[in-house]
């Protein structure tokens, strides 16, 4: 079994209420965030290809476009925008490509990161 991973940038704003990281999480503030994706299969044996990579690729562009300097609050399907939603939310959107293996989504300033990985069908 083979997994391709892409990965990708994007800045974004949240507010975070309900949690133990008090008034500054509720404020609008912004991170930039790394993520990963991975697509798991064989290699198909005429292209030698886990998937077709430009496939991904555009894929990838989309979700960034939907997410790159937007504020995350208003992204309509995320829920609260945690890293855990994120990650979901990434992976769903690009489960059109082909088999998700995980989304990982990064906060490297904050030292923080959340893996997502779908039930196999």
């Amino acid at each position: 079994m083979w997994e391709v991973t892409k990965s990708f940038y994007f800045d974004a704003a949240h507010t975070l209420s309900g949690t133990t990281l008090g008034a500054t999480a509720e404020e609008v503030h912004g991170h930039s965030f790394r993520a990963e994706v991975g697509v798991e299969g064989t290699p198909d044996p005429v292209t030698g290809m886990v998937l077709d990579l430009g496939r991904l690729d555009a894929a990838v562009l989309a979700i960034r476009k939907r997410l790159d300097h937007k504020l995350l609050n208003k992204i309509e399907g995320l829920g609260k925008p945690t890293l855990e939603n994120l990650a979901r939310f990434i992976s769903e959107e690009l489960s059109a490509v082909g088999p998700i293996s995980r989304v990982s989504i990064y906060r490297d300033s904050c030292g923080e990161a959340c893996t997502y990985r779908p039930k196999k069908a």
